[in-house]
This record gives C-alpha cells, sequence and structure tokens, in this order.
C-alpha cells in the first residue's frame, strides 16, 4: 500500500485506537488520521469505575495509536462518498481513500419524568450517565458532597458503578427492571450470589422494578427516585445505566445501509466502496454487540486487510466475554451460560455443572454439550477463566472428567 494513501477514521475510542496501533503494528503504511469528538486521546472506556474509585488515573487509561495522527475536539459532521470528503464541525474538509466508522454508541436515555433540566438542554443536576472520562470527572465531583446514590440500570455497567460508589463510602440503591443482575449473562443462582456480595458493600438491589421519575431537588435533601409502584429511594445523585445505542446518524446522512447499526458484511466493508464500519456502532450478521472484545477482533481483522498483511482476513463474528476482575466481586461470563435443567431435558447431549460455596461467595457453572464447552459463569473465583475461555473459543473437546474444571484446570487441550 502506498504512502500517499490516506485512511481516515471516524472517531477516536477503543475500536479506533486498536485499528490504528495494530495497522502500524502489522507494517501498515497508509497514512491515518483519527477525528474524535472528544478533546482527550483514545482510551479504554472499561476501566471508567476503577478511574471514579482512584484505582487508575485518567491519564492510565490511554490507549496506544501507532503512527496515527491524532485530531482530538474534531467531530465528523458530514462524509461525501462520491467525491471521499470529510468535513469536520469546524469546517475543515480532507480527501481520504479509505474510510473508517468507528462512531461507538450513546448511552440510552430511558423515558423517565425529570431526567432532563427544564430547558432540555442536558441531564438536570445530580443525574449522570458514564460513558467519557468527562462524564466520570463530573460525577466524581458529585459523589464527593453524596452520602446516597441510585443507579438506574442493573447491567455490566450498573453493577460496575454501583461496586465503585458503594467503595467510595456511598450508600447505593440499583433499580433494575429484569428478574436479576445482568440476565444476558447470569443465571438466578449467580444473580443472588452477586446481589449477596453487593449488599456486604452497601448496595442494595430491587430487581423487576422501573424507574418512573427524578423528583425533588438537587442539593436539597429532598431529591428521589420514584418507582413505578409510587415508593421513593431519597437519594444525591442518580447514574444511568441502561445500554448503549449504535451511533449511525453520520452513516445514514451519508446513504449507507443502516438497521440497529451501520451494517457490515465479514470483510467490515459498508453498502458503499472504500467504506468500513467497527466497534459498537456497527451490525454484523444481524448482531450488534456492544463491548470492547468484538470491537477490537474487528478492528485487528480491518488492520490486516488495510495494511496488506492479510488481505483475505475475515471477521466470522465473535464469542464475547461478560467480565467484572476488579475488587471483592470478580465475575466472568460467557456462551450459552443461561442453559439449565429444562433445556437438558429437551437437548440429551447438554450437560450442566455447578458448583457454589455460599461461605466464600463463589458460583461457577460449566455447560457442556457433548465433549465441548458451549458456556460458563464463574463468580468470585476467576482462577480458570483463561483457560475456559480459550478451550470456549477453540470449541475443544475436553477432559473426560468435566467436573475438574470447576476447581482446577490445567494445559488447555
Amino acid at each position: 500500500m502506498s504512502a500517499a494513501r490516506h485512511i481516515a477514521v471516524v472517531g477516536a475510542g477503543m475500536a479506533a485506537a486498536r485499528f490504528a496501533e495494530r495497522h502500524h503494528a502489522l507494517g501498515g503504511t497508509a497514512r491515518i488520521t483519527l477525528h474524535g469528538a472528544e478533546p482527550r486521546p483514545p482510551y479504554n472506556r472499561v476501566l471508567l469505575a476503577d478511574v471514579l474509585t482512584g484505582r487508575y488515573a485518567a491519564e492510565a487509561v490511554a490507549l496506544p495509536v501507532g503512527a496515527a495522527e491524532l485530531r482530538v475536539g474534531s467531530e465528523a459532521v458530514a462524509v461525501d462518498l462520491a467525491a471521499r470528503t470529510l468535513t469536520s464541525a469546524d469546517g475543515r474538509t480532507e480527501t481520504w481513500d479509505e474510510l473508517v466508522l468507528a462512531t461507538g454508541a450513546n448511552p440510552v436515555l430511558p423515558p423517565i419524568r425529570g431526567l432532563r433540566r427544564p430547558d432540555g438542554s442536558g441531564l438536570r443536576d445530580g443525574v449522570h450517565s458514564l460513558r467519557t472520562l468527562a462524564d466520570c470527572a463530573r460525577l466524581g465531583e458529585d459523589v464527593g458532597r453524596a452520602r446516597r446514590a441510585v443507579v438506574i440500570g442493573g447491567g455490566v455497567l450498573g453493577v460496575s458503578v454501583a461496586r465503585a460508589l458503594g467503595a467510595l463510602g456511598l450508600t447505593v440503591e440499583i433499580v433494575h427492571q429484569g428478574p436479576h443482575l445482568i440476565e444476558r449473562q447470569l443465571d438466578a443462582e449467580a444473580a443472588a450470589a452477586l446481589r449477596d456480595g453487593l449488599r456486604r458493600m452497601g448496595v442494595e438491589v430491587y430487581p423487576n422494578n422501573r424507574a418512573r421519575a427524578v423528583v425533588g431537588r438537587h442539593g436539597t435533601g429532598d431529591s428521589a427516585v420514584e418507582l413505578a409502584n409510587g415508593y421513593r429511594l431519597g437519594t444525591d445523585l442518580v447514574v444511568l445505566a441502561c445500554g448503549v445505542r449504535p451511533r449511525t446518524a453520520l452513516a445514514h446522512a451519508a446513504g449507507l445501509t443502516v438497521d440497529t447499526g451501520i451494517v457490515v458484511d465479514d470483510t467490515l466493508a459498508t453498502s458503499a466502496p472504500h467504506v468500513h464500519a467497527i466497534g459498537d456502532c456497527t451490525q454484523h450478521r444481524g448482531v450488534v454487540h456492544g463491548l470492547s472484545g468484538p470491537a477490537w477482533e474487528q478492528a485487528d481483522v480491518l488492520a490486516a486487510r488495510l495494511s496488506g498483511a492479510d488481505p483475505d482476513a475475515r471477521y466470522q463474528g465473535s464469542r464475547p466475554l461478560a467480565r467484572l476482575s476488579a475488587g471483592p466481586l470478580e465475575y466472568a461470563a460467557f456462551g450459552e451460560a443461561h442453559l439449565d435443567a429444562a433445556d437438558q431435558a429437551a437437548d440429551p447431549d447438554l450437560n450442566v455443572l455447578r458448583l457454589s460455596d455460599a461461605t466464600r461467595g463463589s458460583y461457577k457453572k460449566l455447560v457442556l454439550r457433548g465433549e465441548r464447552l458451549v458456556g460458563a459463569i464463574l463468580l468470585g473465583d476467576l482462577a480458570t477463566v483463561g483457560d475456559l475461555a480459550r478451550a470456549y473459543e477453540r470449541d475443544a473437546s475436553l477432559p473426560d472428567r468435566p467436573l475438574h474444571l470447576l476447581t482446577s484446570y490445567g494445559a488447555t487441550p
């Protein structure tokens, strides 16, 4: 590939940084520019809760970008596919040979009364989302003046934030519409063990509940989250953790095929020539992942293709791992971990193994189909997660006595 070729990347998040770093490491010679709306260089969003607690400084979560040119605070606002140009909010226009959309996702704001300021200009005082380092800084300022917090949403982010706030000394309550915490990855038993661990940290959980309003005045002591049943949870601050939605407006305006996310094929190509998409904004084979693991896998494939290291590289989909691995509460879950006894009755090849230790607060579950691991949950003890995850990813046969995998695991098959 000629050094004169220019790859413009819209976005400067985790997927964009990974693409730029891998392209450089693989010997790519194209000039790469990253256009980020935030005023900071790329960083690891997965660690925001740990930045909030002070475990990491903001600078410590920065990500390498190889030889790419960074243009922070330079949000792309228009793409002309025919002219192959990109226009930034400051009016600057540049041409590109290849375009990579890594626009990420925005936090979902649920239909709750009282979230926004009266003029609609943004979230009201005391209400926060957590997607950027700027969000983290604003939340940190409020935490210093707060005693109580309500987290709306009990998924991976909600649990991570609640745990961080609890570690900072706040009394925390999680309001979750689902039947139990992190229901997409954890089963009821694992969620119950996680809930017990959170309770020991001063975090209470209200599953099967919906928040309908934020009432009262922030900073006066009368602010509360009102539930659908009318019950009110007094609070000094509210954190929204209700998932994310792909940012597709730029792609849609450019005329690209967009469904829930920007539609890409196995080469990460969009519906227009020389335009690609990776990360949280993408939809591949009908799936929008919204997780860092698949985003990096997509970035690796596209970097291999555009660097020339492997022009035939293909993205075949991901087997994502959900993981929380810092502090006293640790868990990991992947694959078909939700399968249970009822599924065993319908599938004679299915085998579900469990090991629970209420005293230590640990819970382990393996789901096997024949000799192959198809899902797992580990809570409270992640010693074997690396080997198990590799066996799952490789779809490898497991040893004859799989019960041992719940306590120890040797060389990966």
